[in-house]
Order: structure tokens, then C-alpha cells, then sequence
């Protein structure tokens, strides 16, 4: 029994684009796409209900292979299952990221108790921690509950590109589309979804500004930079087919002057990767050594917060590494203004 996601534009607005069905019959999956439908309800981002519906796609086929069916029932689930989940995961070759475990597991938590507020809650010894709940109407004791199922984390050291690698990198594109592509990641530290999710009416060059809609449908408008005010110029007079309402779109092919595809970016930059010989260079990476950079220009924490298009500035100080250069760097000039006096050397 094998089960898939399809994706269809429906008319009713309180069904979800995704849905999964059984590959044979066609039969949908009636618990997973209830969630589905009700997170499309709640105004999810597309991309995240696709990775919602992708999570489950995941715990479906391994659910799956232990009881013959993708149908959940209630008296199947025990305080084990979502462990005896993560426990497969765990010994997958090659292995999961311990992030992409999590999310799965979260997901579905989140679905089964959505289908079965009922069923026995997830308990592993060592996997979860207490926590003190706020009483009702904040009176009296808290509840004590448990955390969800989890596995640590390893902390990502997200290094920036040094402006060598940058230089090199930037110097692989014959195109000014594709030079405009890097220089809004590198100079603007959009996302790659915000760049291919442009279309021509965001790009305001007479205000040097740009309008971005970034996660969850949110709106905020960027200030552009000389050099890439100059690239977006030069691409819409001079390469860009004058169709459709996309910014970024195919030069060639039988796809040309359609939106370029997330696939198509991806395979743009792992090109140029072989090319330079850079392995570090992909979209985010970019993204991060504009955020280092504005930090070692003395932005306000708060101003980049805006820039970057984050909801928590906790986010936002993922992206404030010191790296041992900047620290000689500071530590040097620290120095130099000592008033103390210092030992001198005996003579």
C-alpha cells in the first residue's frame, strides 16, 4: 500500500490545496487531511501546510508498514507510538537532522491529537521534562504538564562567506538576472521563496524601495541598495521577456517568461557551486553574511530585526556571531584606550 500528496485548487475555501491519498485507489487519507484542512482554515502559509502534509506523509508510511492501513484508530495509539516514531527515525541510513525529527514528531502530535483529543498522551522517560502550566484564569497552582517529545538539538555555527568567496562566487554569472537574484540575498538578505515570490509592481527603483512578502503573507518594505537598484535595472530593460507578472522568470527554453521554480534556483546555484569550487555558497549562507555584515556596520538590533523580517528578535540574534578576528579586532581597540597603568619591563 503505497500513499502520496496531490495538490489541486478546489473552490471551497475551507479545503486544504493538499491532500493525501492512497496511490492505488485514490481513497483519501481522512484523518491527516482533516488537519490539513483545518490548518488551512487557521490561514497557514502554503509552504508550511506542504510541510505539514509531507510530515505525515513520513509517519503514514511508516504507520503503515507496523499495522497494514493508513487509518488511525484510537485504540491503536499508545503512550509508545510517537516514540516508538522518533526511535525509527533515529536509526534511519542516512540519517534525519535532529530538527527535521522534531518538526515530524511535532506534526504529528498536533494531527493525532486534532483526530483524538482523547487518546493517551505521549510519556518517555528522559525524552520529556515537567512544566508548571498557568492555572485557569491565572489563579491558584499552575498544572503541571509534560514537554513534548523532542531530541536535543546541536546549536548550527552558521559561518559567513568571506569576501573572497563572495567575489568568486559573484564572478561565475554571465547573467544580470542571476546577479540580481544574489545581489537582493547578499545585499537585501531576502529569502530565496521572497526573491522567486516577487513580481514586477514590488520593485519601486524611482523610491529605491522594495515591497516583500515574507512568512506568513506578512508585508515590509526594504530599502534597495545603489548597486542593486543598478542590477533590477539593467535586468528589466535589458534581459527580462516582457511577460507575465513575475520579477524573476526562465531566460530560455519552452518555460521562458514563466516564474522561476525554487528547483530552478537550486540548480543555479549548485552549477556555480562546482563552478567556483565554493561549497559553502547557497542561498541562506548568503542571507547570513548580510546580516554579519550589518552587524559589523553598527546596525541597531532592532533595525536589522526589520530587515531580515523576523517576528522575534531571538530569531534575529541567531544571526550575531562574533567571529575570532572581530573579537582580536575589538579587544585591540579596547586597549588602545586603556587609561591604567602599564607594567613596564625591568630594565
Amino acid at each position: 500500500m503505497r500513499f502520496h500528496v496531490t495538490r489541486s485548487q478546489t473552490p471551497n475555501p475551507a479545503q486544504s490545496p493538499f491532500r493525501m491519498v492512497e496511490h492505488e485507489t485514490g481513497r483519501e487519507v481522512g484523518w491527516v487531511n482533516r488537519y490539513l484542512d483545518r490548518e488551512h482554515v487557521r490561514r497557514l502559509a502554503e509552504t508550511s501546510l506542504r510541510t505539514c502534509a509531507f510530515a505525515l506523509l513520513h509517519f503514514v508510511r511508516w504507520w503503515e508498514t507496523l499495522h497494514h492501513t493508513g487509518d488511525v484508530l484510537q485504540g491503536d495509539l499508545t503512550e509508545s507510538t510517537l516514540l516508538d516514531y522518533l526511535k525509527f527515525q533515529c536509526c534511519h541510513q542516512p540519517p534525519f537532522s535532529a530538527s527535521t525529527i522534531n518538526d515530524r514528531v511535532a506534526v504529528a502530535d498536533r494531527a493525532l491529537r486534532n483526530e483524538f483529543p482523547d487518546a493517551p498522551e505521549p510519556a518517555a522517560r528522559g525524552f520529556q521534562q515537567p512544566l508548571r502550566q498557568r492555572g485557569p484564569l491565572g489563579v491558584g497552582r499552575g498544572l503541571v504538564a509534560m514537554s513534548r517529545l523532542r531530541i536535543g538539538v546541536p546549536k548550527r555555527q552558521l559561518v559567513p562567506l568571506s569576501v573572497e568567496e563572495v567575489a568568486r562566487f559573484w564572478s561565475s554569472f554571465r547573467t544580470v538576472r542571476d546577479l540580481a537574484l544574489v545581489g537582493l540575498m547578499l545585499l537585501q538578505g531576502l529569502r530565496s521563496a521572497e526573491v522567486l515570490a516577487l513580481n514586477e509592481d514590488d520593485v519601486l527603483l524611482s523610491e529605491a524601495q522594495l515591497r516583500v512578502r515574507g512568512k506568513g503573507n506578512k508585508l515590509r518594505f526594504l530599502p534597495l541598495a545603489p548597486e542593486t537598484v543598478q542590477l533590477l535595472d539593467h535586468y528589466r530593460r535589458l534581459e527580462r521577456p516582457p511577460v507575465g507578472t513575475a520579477l524573476f522568470v526562465s531566460l530560455k527554453g519552452p518555460a521562458r517568461g514563466t516564474r522561476m521554480t525554487l528547483a530552478g534556483l537550486r540548480s543555479l546555484f549548485r552549477y556555480h557551486r562546482q563552478r567556483t569550487g565554493i561549497k559553502l555558497a547557497n542561498p541562506h549562507r548568503f542571507r547570513h553574511t548580510f546580516a554579519s555584515d550589518m552587524v559589523r556596520g553598527g546596525i541597531s538590533l532592532p533595525a536589522l530585526m526589520q530587515l531580515m523580517g523576523h517576528a522575534d528578535i531571538q530569531t534575529t540574534l541567531r544571526y550575531v556571531q562574533i567571529t575570532p578576528q572581530d573579537v582580536y579586532r575589538e579587544y585591540t581597540r579596547a586597549v588602545a584606550q586603556q587609561v591604567r597603568p602599564l607594567p613596564r619591563l625591568p630594565s
